[in-house]
């Protein structure tokens, strides 16, 4: 529970940062309209390109599935949020802790253009409950009872769920604090895109804290600047 809590607690204090306190009520400080369960199923739209579901190209093509993950994560944020706009803390944390560990059944390890329907589903299902336009407390349980058979069927566990998220959290208000909204922040570093340089620090050092990994950000940020 308390990686939980930590998790919404950094979710809600991003949320206060980029957005404003007031963003519970669908509205950022700036004045343009939220809608989280919009920016889950745009989010499950890019993870599932990151399979080679296109017949027309790139037929013998294989899924990135560490982008896969990666994707997980960025949905992982604004489900929390979704959470967090319609549940108390301690609810949300709760919420998340009776599902945390719901199996798929399915695993999707070796790709087998044959089972392309079968490994999909699994999102595509995820992406359907987040375009019902239904906020209730059964169809909040299934959206993130869903979340987490889609992390299980690619193997993403919770502890690494909840390590990328920190990750993934520091890069994000690291990105802030160097211009993102501005249009100044530079995405790709040395060749690479800040997301790649990320995962290879964590790879490093699994034990990292939030501000450590934040320097390092910034390290190599500024070396790339060179």
């Amino acid at each position: 529970m308390q990686k939980i809590y930590e998790m919404l607690q950094l979710q809600n204090q991003l949320n206060n940062d980029t957005n404003g306190v007031q963003w519970r009520s669908d509205w950022t400080k700036n004045g343009k309209p939220i809608n989280w369960k919009r920016c889950i199923y745009m989010e499950v739209a890019e993870l599932i390109d990151s399979f080679p579901w296109k017949h027309w190209k790139s037929i013998d093509a294989k899924p990135n599935m560490q982008n896969v993950k990666i994707e997980l994560v960025d949905i992982w944020h604004f489900l929390m949020s979704y959470l967090l706009k319609h549940n108390a803390l301690d609810e949300a944390a709760r919420l998340i802790n009776n599902l945390k560990n719901t199996q798929s059944g399915i695993k999707i390890k070796e790709w087998d253009n044959e089972k392309i329907e079968e490994y999909l589903d699994i999102f595509e299902e995820l992406m359907a409950l987040a375009l019902v336009k239904n906020d209730s407390q059964m169809m909040q349980e299934a959206l993130l009872e869903q979340f987490f058979k889609a992390c299980d069927s690619v193997g993403l566990s919770f502890e690494e769920l909840y390590s990328l998220y920190i990750g993934k959290n520091a890069l994000n208000q690291f990105r802030q604090e160097q211009g993102y909204k501005e249009g100044t922040y530079q995405k790709i570093w040395n060749g690479k895109e800040d997301n790649v340089v990320l995962q290879e620090i964590l790879q490093k050092n699994p034990d990292i804290s939030f501000e450590e990994l934040k320097a390092k950000l910034l390290k190599k940020y500024e070396e790339a600047q060179l």
